[in-house]
This record gives C-alpha cells, sequence and structure tokens, in this order.
C-alpha cells in the first residue's frame, strides 16, 4: 500500500512536470522552439565555429550546409577546410581538389590545398598550386605568399628544417584561409 506521503509527492512532482516554462529571462530553463523562425546560414554557423577552433561541429554545420544548398563550391571548399583542421587530411585533399575544378574556386581554397599538400610532403605540387593562388590573389594576401615561400624553400631543400625538430600550427586567417605558423 503507498503512503498518503508517497502519493502526494508524485502528484506535486506530476503536477510540476506539466507547468509551462516559464519565457523570463531569468528563467533557468532553456526557451522553447520559435516555429516560424528562419534558420541561420550553416555556412555562416560553420565557419564562426571554426574561428573557435570547434573543427567537428563546423563540419557537422556545413554538412548541413550541404543538404540545404548542395555541394556548390562554397560549400565543398568548407568542408575540405574543416577536414584540415580535423588532420584529415586526405579526405581535405579529395574535397579542396574537387572544389578548384568548379568554376567559382577561390584563391583561399587553392591555398588551403597546397597547405595539405605540403603537409603530405607533396612540396613540388604544392609550390605548383601555392603559385597559382598567388596568382590568383593578385599577390595581396600576406598568407599565400608565406606559403608559397614555404614550399619554396622545401622544394629546393626537402631537408629544411627536418635537422631540428619543428612543430607546425594551421592558422585560420578570414574564412577559409590558413596559414602554416611555427610553434615557438
Amino acid at each position: 500500500m503507498i503512503r498518503a506521503g508517497t502519493l502526494l509527492t508524485c502528484v506535486a512532482l506530476l503536477a510540476g512536470c506539466s507547468a509551462p516554462l516559464s519565457t523570463s529571462h531569468d528563467s533557468p530553463f532553456a526557451p522553447g522552439i520559435k516555429k516560424n523562425a528562419q534558420a541561420v546560414d550553416g555556412l555562416v554557423v560553420g565557419h564562426r565555429l571554426m574561428q573557435a577552433g570547434e573543427y567537428e561541429l563546423a563540419f557537422d554545420a556545413f554538412t548541413r550546409a550541404a543538404a540545404t544548398e548542395g555541394m556548390n563550391v562554397d560549400v565543398v571548399s568548407a568542408l575540405g577546410s574543416a577536414n584540415i583542421g580535423l588532420g584529415r587530411l586526405g579526405q581535405a585533399e579529395k574535397l579542396l581538389r574537387r572544389a578548384i575544378k568548379m568554376d567559382d574556386a577561390i584563391p583561399e581554397t587553392w591555398n588551403n590545398l597546397g597547405v595539405v599538400l605540403m603537409e603530405k610532403g607533396e612540396y613540388a605540387e604544392a609550390e605548383q598550386i601555392l603559385r597559382r593562388a598567388y596568382a590568383l590573389d593578385n599577390g595581396e594576401s600576406d598568407s599565400i605568399r608565406d606559403n608559397l615561400r614555404l614550399a619554396l624553400a622545401k622544394t629546393e631543400n626537402p631537408d629544411y628544417g627536418e635537422v631540428q625538430e619543428q612543430d607546425y600550427k594551421l592558422v585560420r586567417r578570414g574564412s577559409s584561409d590558413f596559414l602554416i605558423r611555427q610553434i615557438p
């Protein structure tokens, strides 16, 4: 037999569950769903997450953008950039190569492909890709120029920097532009 106190507690808890959530700003509860609201563009969300270093979440946002916008050059390039951040160089290379074959490929996409190729040790091809990125950008991007200089140095001397152990970090500059920086 259930005691009366236990029964009252259960009824009180169930009554509390059926009460609507407060919409005041001091409420500890999350706001409800706004059914008529416009969704934020997945590319915008993804780029913000990339800037925050949240590459897995950015990849998910770019994937949602692909579902709504299709696999256009911006989405394919963004997916490739997210894969760079995740360290998935093979997947990044495939996506970035696909993106540069599209008509609207921007210099940053070419630069990112060059970065991937340098990370994989393919310095000669990276040099050619980065030359193309630099030409498309009219020499205006410092990060593309710096990446090209590094590729040229590695092409001329493949052992450049290998005598001493060096750590590099991909630094995001702009919406989908990466720069290789040496960690002090």
